[in-house]
């Protein structure tokens, strides 16, 4: 079983930076794990922002997403993030880390962000 691991969600301010960051609970990434960041606002559908594949560090971005949120990992903390620049009150939502190994996709639990005005 794996159990994605969301941390650093909370309120910010418009303008603000926040960084999100994913670990497997209790065990390691590995090898073809692809790593994926979603998020979801009230109302809305879930969207995907983008992919980093755990052993190569590829990455994808959806095209509404470039630009002002980073996706990258640390091999060595086992661990991965998505930076946010420049957030604004639209980008209000709960974020979610997967991750997809073999045919199996996994969810964290997904941390709200708040952006206030």
């Amino acid at each position: 079983q794996v159990q994605p691991a969301e941390s650093g969600g909370g309120v910010v301010q418009a303008g603000d930076s926040l960084t999100l960051s994913c670990s497997v609970s209790g065990g390691t990434f590995v090898g073809d794990d692809m790593v994926a960041w979603r998020r979801q606002a009230p109302g809305k559908e879930r969207e995907v922002i983008g992919t980093i594949t755990w052993d190569a560090g590829s990455r994808h971005y959806a095209d509404s997403m470039r630009g002002r949120f980073t996706i990258y990992r640390n091999y060595h903390e086992n661990r991965a993030w998505l930076t946010m620049n420049g957030l604004t009150p639209e980008n209000a939502a709960v974020y979610y880390c997967s991750v997809q190994r073999g045919s199996v996709v996994y969810w964290g639990r997904g941390p709200q962000v708040t952006v206030s005005s």
